[in-house]
């Protein structure tokens, strides 16, 4: 086999695999769990008819949702309409492409890398797709030619820029410490020794300040409570896709669930070690496998965190959710850099 088709089918296994585990396996799951939880949470039964405990409850609403009819509103701009929810998922599918999702495995001969791209500006493609994602808020709010979805949309581009800043910074700091912009490096480097002689060399421990940045900011970015104001129901009710119906509502719905995945798999891999496990090095394809569990159950771990406080806070006042991005995590996210890099230079990390 020529090494050009060995890349070929070895590049399109991983993309299979991580496709059937996010859109076949975690995506189902994930709705579930969070109607679930909210039952739970609000003392109530939560999704119980569909299916053994409500499982299939996720299932029924996507054929819903398939099934019911797409309206477009009379004086909306059709094109932009339509093109606005890809906008929005596309970015989210792709994400998933630059994040490690375990170690080194040998097979067949050849020893592959669990990561679909290990490019070596990985980090720079994240935010950039989700700078574009924005696009497809805008445009749906404009688009729909309706004063809801356009305050929806206006207030979604702010909150997205404010945080981007901070969370920008806060990922800056992790990639001065490591050396490097590519992911795997930043896993590796994060495996490689001890903080002060007995803690982990996660980020999270001597960048704790940068660790609480970036996950409040990623869930301003993924418009998650309490950062949800640019759907607010209370005033906007439903923001940017109070106008759409249908399949293209489906779109925004899942966008939004493959961001909180993609966000969580950041949180891991930037701060918490990713695929590793401190004190334990296992080899060999065992070790190949129990890096892939260590990294979806650290995952899950930050899924289950997204659920938990959208169904614990209650949602910011806008002034609040900017004074927070600008006043608060800019000024902290400049000084946690300025706390690595003395770190860096001082040879502690």
């Amino acid at each position: 086999m020529s090494p050009t088709l060995a890349a070929a089918l070895e590049g399109a296994a991983k993309i299979a695999f991580v496709w059937a585990c996010v859109l076949g396996a975690v995506l189902p799951n994930l709705i579930w769990v969070e109607r679930r939880m909210a039952g739970f949470i609000q003392d109530r039964p939560g999704p119980n008819r569909v299916g053994p405990f409500g499982l299939f409850q996720a299932v029924a609403d996507i054929l819903k949702l398939l099934l019911k009819e797409d309206v477009v509103p009379m004086y909306a701009d059709r094109l932009l309409h339509t093109v606005a929810p890809l906008i929005l998922l596309v970015p989210a599918m792709t994400t998933f492409a630059v994040i490690p999702f375990g170690s080194t495995i040998h097979l067949f001969g050849r020893d592959i890398s669990l990561v679909i791209a290990d490019v070596n500006i990985g980090i720079l493609y994240v935010f950039a797709l989700t700078s574009v994602g924005v696009y497809g808020l805008v445009l749906a709010g404009w688009s729909s030619n309706s004063k809801y979805a356009l305050l929806g949309g206006l207030r979604s581009s702010a909150q997205v820029i404010s945080y981007e800043l901070a969370m920008g910074i806060a990922a800056i700091s992790v990639f001065l410490a490591a050396g490097s912009l590519r992911l795997q490096r930043v896993v590796e480097y994060q495996a490689s020794g001890t903080f002060l002689g007995f803690l982990p060399l996660w980020n999270c421990f001597p960048q704790a300040v940068g660790c609480l940045i970036f996950i409040v900011s990623a869930y301003a970015e993924t418009n998650r409570v309490p950062f949800d104001l640019p759907e607010a129901e209370a005033e906007l009710v439903a923001g940017y896709h109070t106008e759409y119906s249908a399949f293209r509502f489906g779109m925004f719905f899942m966008a939004e669930y493959l961001n909180l995945i993609a966000a969580s798999a950041m949180m891991a891999t930037l701060y918490f070690g990713g695929w590793s496990l401190p004190y334990l090095h296992l080899t060999g394809i065992f070790g190949s496998l129990a890096s892939i569990a260590v990294f979806a159950a650290k995952t899950g771990f930050f899924i289950f965190l997204f659920v938990w406080v959208r169904w614990t806070l209650p949602r910011f006042r806008f002034d609040q959710l900017m004074n927070l991005g600008w006043k608060v995590f800019l000024p902290l996210s400049l000084l946690n850099l300025l706390w690595t890099g003395a770190l860096v230079l001082w040879g502690v990390i």
